[in-house]
């Protein structure tokens, strides 16, 4: 069975989620990237991956769940801290990131069974980019002059894996949260998240509340 990733951020004020400032304060924005954190580390701790990790820019607090390892992000830009985390996971590997708070253990072992049939996975988000990428073995190639954060990026990546001729199986495609127009459309989808509490308590759930 393939380990589990979670490529985060560690959520501190003025440093995570900016997009969502305003309407939010920055400590409002942490607060948000910090529940949206704690609900995919519990649905990672619930899935039947074999191995759970946190590949963290910044240092872990006390959002991190036991049974988890940190390792680490190295690279510049995203796509270098991509293929950096793979090579460091050294083995088959299924890497999320913490802006979809709707992800649920099912669909995790869903991408580990997909990924244990193919050579890689790639999971859509709404907005152009990606919420997952699962790869048997890790390739630098497989990230080198992909545009990260770019409307294209999911297109670019899914080109790229079939130049390699990695047989690459599709997940469902989730939405990003990215501004305060997403964080309540992903609250109203999933409100038993502590993303969607979060939001409730901060007044900002629904657009009369800017």
């Amino acid at each position: 069975m393939s380990a589990i990733a979670v490529i985060a951020k560690a959520p501190v004020a003025g440093h995570s989620k900016t997009r969502l400032c305003p309407p939010c304060t920055p400590e409002q924005a942490a607060a948000l990237a910090a529940a949206a954190l704690a609900d995919t580390l519990a649905a990672v701790a619930a899935s039947p991956a074999a191995r759970r990790v946190v590949v963290l820019d910044g240092e872990p607090g006390g959002w991190l769940r036991p049974g988890f390892e940190v390792i680490p992000q190295r690279g510049g830009g995203l796509a270098d801290r991509l293929a950096a985390a793979f090579a460091d996971l050294d083995g088959p590997a299924l890497v999320v990131g913490m802006d979809t708070p709707q992800l649920t253990p099912q669909l995790l072992a869903h991408a580990l069974r997909e990924l244990a049939a193919a050579d890689a996975v790639l999971g859509p988000a709404r907005d152009g980019g990606y919420w997952s990428i699962g790869l048997r073995t890790a390739d630098d190639a497989v990230f080198s002059g992909v545009p990260m954060s770019h409307r294209e990026t999911c297109a670019v990546q899914r080109r790229r894996l079939h130049t390699l001729e990695l047989a690459t199986r599709e997940l469902p495609e989730l939405r990003d949260v990215d501004d305060i127009g997403d964080a309540r459309a992903v609250a109203a989808l999933a409100p038993r998240t502590r993303f969607a509490r979060t939001l409730a308590a901060i007044g900002l759930h629904d657009a009369t509340a800017a």
